[in-house]
């Protein structure tokens, strides 16, 4: 049991390494100013074929909780973290994401009557620190709209972790991964359009390798990853797998792109990856002590 629990842990924190090449693909792939359009291609064509694949649609009240958790995990959330990327630098934008294992925690606690306890709130302190010893620069600028859309970024995303293990569908997993795709997408759709125009009338090999990686791994086999692990294990632990993302970012920035990696950013991977594993950990359960026997006074019969 214990090993199909840490199997399954690990499968699902495939889903936020594989996030955590997003930077690497966009900025080497994808055409400059159309984050949007990434947003859209990412979410719309891999949710339309996994409909197809399932066939099957919402019956009932799922038509609006497909929409309400598609708007959050996928719409709301890629719209409000490229706003936050666009105006903060990486590292501020990562940083101020990385509260996201605090807030589901904090919902987890109200929603779900999961127990918050004291080792899950120091992991969650813990993994904001290491985050910004990895990616945070001395130099960094804020912005007041930048780290709102950062800190709404982590909000939606939490509240839509929590709402997808209250909500189970009694749908195939890969049905209410493309529900939310498309709701996600759709959404995203009309703002794209309108911010940034119709897309490129010319695209490159490399652009359509990009999109293609973006939908199909990025998407429909991160998202039912990450849905499946949230079918199997608590909310708070699915999203500390998280802060994998910046890790992982930041070893490819450096293996791949030669960016320079430093003592301190060692040290915060160091620090991410023990707070991660340290919220994996289950609480050990007291057994209960045996049952004291009853002890049979005989008297003397009157």
């Amino acid at each position: 049991m214990l090993s199909n629990r840490w199997g399954i842990v690990l499968l699902t924190a495939l889903t936020p390494a594989i996030w955590g090449t997003t930077y690497l693909v966009t900025t080497e792939f994808l055409p400059p100013d159309r984050p949007l359009l990434a947003a859209v291609i990412r979410a719309l064509p891999a949710g339309i074929v996994l409909v197809a694949i399932t066939r099957r649609l919402p019956q009932g009240i799922w038509w609006w909780r497909a929409l309400v958790l598609g708007a959050l995990n996928i719409g709301m959330f890629n719209a409000l973290l490229f706003v936050g990327a666009y105006r903060l630098p990486g590292g501020v934008a990562a940083t101020v994401g990385a509260i996201q294992p605090l807030l589901v925690a904090l919902l987890s606690a109200g929603l779900l009557r999961e127990r918050l306890t004291p080792r899950t709130m120091v992991a969650a302190v813990a993994g904001v620190a290491g985050v910004g010893l990895l990616v945070l620069r001395a130099d960094a600028r804020l912005d007041a709209i930048g780290v709102a859309a950062a800190l709404g970024g982590a909000a939606v995303m939490a509240a839509g972790v929590v709402l997808s293990k209250r909500w189970q569908s009694p749908a195939p997993l890969l049905a209410t991964t493309g529900w939310q795709l498309v709701a996600g997408g759709l959404l995203v759709l009309p703002v794209a359009l309108a911010v940034e125009g119709m897309p490129p009338a010319t695209l490159t090999t490399a652009n359509l390798a990009g999109y293609a990686y973006l939908a199909i791994i990025g998407s429909a086999l991160a998202y039912a990853l990450w849905f499946r692990g949230l079918r199997a294990l608590s909310a708070t632990k699915v999203t500390f797998l998280g802060l994998l993302s910046p890790v992982v970012a930041t070893a490819l920035g450096w293996a791949v792109l030669g960016q320079q990696l430093a003592a301190p950013q060692v040290l915060g991977a160091l620090i991410v990856l023990a707070a991660l594993v340290a919220a994996q950990i289950q609480p050990s359960r007291t057994r209960p002590l045996p049952a004291a026997t009853p002890r049979v006074l005989i008297g003397k019969e009157s």
